[in-house]
């Protein structure tokens, strides 16, 4: 079943939470929305499902106009951060609420129930209040509300965002399976980029109430069409510094320079915005193009070392996996891979390069 937004328009009085937003979801796997918090993730959900109308424009699900619809007429289901399960109930009558609630029969209702909790891992769980499961088993509980009801429509927003580690490791494995014969259109928000990488299956970037891009995820995250879409979509931010298109060289501070790509060559003289991952910029001599900058922050987490560096008049950030210890204060090498760059117009545009 497609979901379907044409010209879908959110406003308050003088404020526009969602711009006009035309979009097409893939059918089939899981389309992911990726954004910082208050990037009008939540409210798009809410627009898809029916618990808000829009303002302006309409919402198609499998072909047909569903967006006077109430969301009680609608096959949907809805997961969110928090872990929202009914305390009185055990997790039994928990998951099965939606079916009771649709009259489904007892013996139905119990082999369904029953088929949800093996494959979440929660059987054995069955008799046990909320209040007596851990945060993972909760959010199973919620899932398995969902999952239970069939629907045609599944939205997850940031389902494992309060979960520690280990379980969100574990269940952003375990998701897609979840959903993979399922037959179902997932919508997942989320906030975190290598998540929407991990996930797979579409990505649409959203920035203030926006969609910048939409389209599989390992090809919006290698090929954003704006410098929007490129933020959003790295962990740590991307280094974005001004730079100049002289001749054919790409100059970002003296001394600094590299050949410019083909595509660049042709462009007039210039400012241009040059943008390259952290983990694209490496610490030592290193093969690339080699620049010295002081340390304002050194960092080691688990096996990775982040570096925030000093260069031309802004901050850079290098992320690589290892440990390398930089002295604060001091300068210190370091290598651009510059065959990585992104380059950008004046207005935020991307540059063929």
């Amino acid at each position: 079943m497609s979901l379907e937004l044409r010209e879908v328009t959110l406003r308050d009085g003088a404020d526009v939470h969602i711009h006009p937003t035309t979009l097409a979801l893939a059918p089939q796997g899981f389309n992911t929305l990726l954004g910082e918090t208050l990037a009008g993730k939540t409210t798009l959900l809410r627009l898809m499902a029916g618990l808000v109308k829009p303002s302006a424009g309409s919402v198609w699900f499998g072909g047909r106009d569903v967006t006077g619809v109430a969301v009680q007429q609608r096959r949907v289901s809805m997961v969110y951060q928090q872990f929202i399960n009914y305390p009185n109930f055990s997790v039994f009558d928990n998951i099965a609420s939606p079916l009771r609630v649709a009259g489904t029969s007892g013996a139905d209702t119990q082999a369904r129930v029953g088929r949800i909790a093996e494959l979440l891992k929660l059987t054995p769980l069955l008799d046990r209040k909320p209040a007596e499961l851990s945060g993972g088993q909760q959010q199973r509980c919620a899932l398995a509300r969902a999952l239970v009801k069939d629907a045609e429509l599944v939205l997850l927003d940031e389902p494992l965002a309060n979960l520690d580690y280990k379980l969100r490791e574990s269940l952003r494995d375990e998701l897609p399976r979840l959903f993979a014969d399922r037959g179902c259109t997932v919508v997942y928000a989320t906030t975190e980029p290598a998540e929407a990488l991990m996930l797979g299956g579409h990505v649409a970037t959203m920035h203030a109430g926006r969609i910048t891009q939409f389209g599989p995820a390992a090809a919006v995250y290698r090929d954003p069409v704006d410098l929007t879409s490129a933020r959003v979509f790295s962990d740590p931010p991307i280094n974005v510094a001004a730079a100049r298109k002289r001749g054919e060289l790409i100059v970002l501070a003296e001394g600094v320079q590299w050949n410019a790509p083909g595509a660049l060559r042709s462009l007039p003289d210039g400012e241009i915005t040059v943008a390259l991952r952290p983990h694209h910029v490496r610490p030592g001599p290193q093969a690339g193009v080699p620049v010295r900058g002081r340390v304002l922050i050194s960092e080691i987490s688990g096996s990775e070392s982040v570096v925030h560096f000093a260069l031309a008049d802004g901050a850079w950030v290098s992320l690589v996996n290892g440990i390398h210890s930089h002295p604060v204060g001091q300068d210190a090498a370091f290598a651009l891979d510059v065959a990585q760059c992104l380059y950008f117009d004046a207005a935020g545009r991307r540059l063929a390069a």
